[in-house]
């Protein structure tokens, strides 16, 4: 019989090289890892969030700036959200009457939402600007919105409501609650006419232009 060969092992100083390559490579890749790791959390660190706070301001292409305490309310606020000032600054009267609207037309599954209730001065002359460039000229953008010395917003008496379902339930029962539409051309905008209850809503204005409230 044949005796098998006898197994060589690798001289010392070949194992020596081996053990430094290997260590030498798992140096490189730690190396490479935290250098990986370390630009995405930089990149992390500048990202643009996908979502904006309540209180973070919003800007608009003229360089305005609108937060929540100038009356700028996100959707599906309700008339019983106090934290906004949008509802809580409107006139007490006005708001109660509206709750009460509000909660008889949600016994009969209408939910109403709160599009724009009180403003601030800056809010509404950046309304005003808004609709100034989106209409052409200041005489037609009167027609939708007023200046903030003369609006009914700024003074806390008047609401905007929606959605479509809110609006038409409010056409038919609001003055049944002495709330009103006042403005032929804004089916949205209420205000209060404790009157209302007895004999009914005045005549609309076709729009806030005929309103003497409203002239300079």
């Amino acid at each position: 019989m044949n005796r098998p060969a006898p197994v060589m092992n690798p001289p010392a100083a070949a194992r020596t090289s081996s053990h430094r390559i290997v260590t030498v490579a798992i140096s490189v890749a730690i190396v490479v890892a935290v250098a990986v790791l370390g630009i995405q959390a930089h990149r992390s660190s500048q990202a643009v969030p996908t979502t904006v706070s309540p209180s973070t301001p919003t800007w608009t292409p003229d360089g305005a700036v609108t937060v929540e305490q100038d009356g700028v309310l996100p959707d599906g606020v309700t008339v019983f959200d106090d934290e906004y000032v949008g509802v809580s600054n409107l006139d007490p009267e006005l708001l109660q009457a509206v709750r009460e609207a509000a909660t008889d037309a949600a016994a009969e599954g209408i939910e109403l939402e709160v599009t724009s209730g009180w403003r601030s001065p800056e809010y509404q002359e950046q309304l005003l600007r808004d609709a100034i460039s989106e209409y052409g000229s200041e005489a037609e953008a009167a027609r939708w919105v007023a200046t903030a010395d003369t609006s009914l917003h700024v003074a806390g008496d008047a609401i905007d409501v929606g959605p479509s379902a809110a609006i038409g339930w409010f056409s038919e029962h609001g003055a049944g609650y002495g709330l009103c539409q006042i403005y032929r051309n804004e089916p949205w905008h209420y205000e209060l006419r404790p009157d209302a209850v007895d004999h009914g809503c005045p005549p609309m204005y076709s729009d806030p232009t005929e309103d003497p409230r409203l002239l300079p």
